[in-house]
């Protein structure tokens, strides 16, 4: 298996790192990464050596105690005392394959050499990730501002052979796991917490996989909607190229070409039309999904970005000979991105959730809940109810966590991004549309079966026979929340095109 090699030389993009994150391919430290980590440390020492001026959080203390000086002979326990302290995280634990994302985008940005740490800090870090040793992460206890503080301090302290990791399935103290390779824990340097702690990896691990899932979804709502128009007996109208060329939105573009590929050479596009007009979630279906394409698709700039940034404080330019205190830990940038990716991505299941209240209601030669002797039986009547509860929901979660500010460190820290709320929302939202749209998958196929013998378009055909393979047609009434477990895990995996 190829590895990956960290090199500032070499932009990380998204499509690499989904790559990357697919096949499970290693990663190593470049020769270049190593070199100017190691200029960039070697610079900050001789520094502090000849030059007792105040600098932020190597001889000065944290937060609103920026103006205590640090003696010399306190600077690495400085360090060690902020890792412990700032540990302080909460709720549920972090899911382990984002744990995994974040200590390799934490790998990422200390690679450029901004950061004032030890090489070996770095390739310890990159070792955990190799060996699947992953620290137990919280997901409460970050502002989203200076970093994100408390998750970063649990993703590092198994450096110092504190806290704890799971590894191979088992819960374990750090130091234990450690001795299981003979490694030692790191001692650390001046700077070298704050550069752990300071960024904004936990933020950023959550925006790289949301945003690929996102993608995905997009993808599946396309052909699940056209799977849908072809149950109720929609027509392909309203995705003719002459609309879409006078209103040439990118998303709306690309939605209503890929609906045209979807539908070429269907039978039931022949038939007889059932109405002049399809509602709104059919007809309308270029311009919504495309409108959470245009967005999703800013969000993955901004993603990209950040994948390639340096966001610990303070940041070190040997060259310039300079040491500058700023803010590029402050998760503004990913808080409005994450907020708007969980609009996008809600809008999807929103309208996925009216195409399938149209698909039981009774419409247009199809039985009211897509079940023989309806009364008797249920059939699809209450999945509807589901979806429009997760819905209801999503609405909830999509109020803005980025436009919230709370005032923390003695009024030091005096805006906040909530980045990380806005975070770990994304991912419910993420969830909830998995299986809105797999309650819509699972109706659609089932009201498409009532348009036998006529058939859909082959694209179309192979998804209702992989599907069908997973969950069978409702002849009467049975306990179906397996199949929406099993529809939403479809959504998940299935390889949209």
């Amino acid at each position: 298996m190829p590895t990956h090699t960290l090199s500032p030389a070499q932009p990380l993009t998204l499509a690499a790192l989904a790559t990357m994150l697919a096949d499970g391919r290693p990663v190593q430290l470049g020769d270049d990464a190593k070199q100017q980590i190691a200029a960039c440390h070697a610079y900050l020492h001789q520094r502090l050596a000849h030059d007792d001026q105040p600098i932020y959080g190597i001889n000065t203390g944290f937060g609103s105690l920026y103006n205590v000086g640090i003696a010399p002979e306190e600077r690495a326990q400085l360090q060690v005392n902020l890792m412990m302290s700032h540990a302080c995280g909460t709720g549920a634990e972090v899911p382990q394959h984002l744990v995994r994302l974040m200590l390799f985008l934490k790998a990422q940005s200390l690679s450029y050499g901004h950061s004032g740490v030890q090489v070996a800090s770095v390739e310890r870090l990159v070792a955990m990730y190799n060996r699947e040793l992953l620290p137990v992460v919280y997901e409460q206890g970050s502002l989203g501002a200076s970093g994100d503080l408390a998750p970063l301090a649990h993703l590092c302290l198994p450096l110092l052979g504190l806290g704890e990791v799971n590894y191979q399935g088992y819960r374990l103290a750090a130091a234990d796991a450690m001795s299981l390779f003979s490694w030692e824990p790191i001692a650390l340097q001046a700077k070298e917490g704050l550069a752990l702690l300071n960024g904004t990896q936990f933020m950023l691990a959550y925006a790289v996989d949301g945003v690929l899932r996102a993608q995905r979804l997009a993808n599946a709502a396309d052909v699940i909607g056209a799977l849908s128009t072809e149950a109720f007996g929609g027509c392909d109208d309203p995705f003719n190229e002459n609309l879409h060329r006078i209103r040439p939105h990118a998303g709306q573009v690309t939605v209503a070409r890929r609906l045209r590929e979807l539908l070429t050479g269907s039978e039931l596009q022949t038939q007889p039309r059932h109405a002049v007009q399809d509602p709104y979630s059919f007809r309308c279906q270029p311009q919504v999904h495309g409108a959470s394409r245009d967005a999703l698709a800013y969000v993955a700039q901004v993603v990209e970005t950040e994948c390639n940034s340096v966001t610990d404080n303070p940041n070190i330019f040997p060259d310039e000979d300079l040491i500058l205190s700023g803010g590029n830990f402050h998760g503004q940038p990913l808080a409005l991105a994450l907020d708007h990716l969980a609009v996008a991505v809600a809008e999807l299941g929103s309208i996925s959730e009216r195409r399938t209240y149209q698909l039981i209601s009774g419409q247009r030669g199809l039985p009211t809940y897509l079940v023989a002797e309806p009364g008797l039986n249920s059939g699809l009547m209450i999945p509807q109810y589901t979806a429009a509860g997760i819905v209801s929901q999503n609405k909830q979660l999509c109020t803005p966590a980025s436009v919230d500010s709370i005032v923390s460190s003695n009024g030091q820290e005096d805006h906040v991004s909530m980045g990380a709320n806005a975070a770990t929302k994304s991912r419910r939202v993420l969830d909830n549309v998995e299986q809105v749209l797999g309650i819509e998958l699972l109706t659609a196929v089932q009201a498409l079966a009532f348009r036998r013998p006529g058939r859909t378009s082959a694209a179309l055909e192979r998804v209702v026979q992989a599907f069908g393979e997973e969950v069978k047609f409702v002849v009467r009434d049975r306990v179906l929340y397996p199949d929406l477990h099993k529809a939403a895990a479809f959504v998940r995996t299935f390889d949209w095109q």
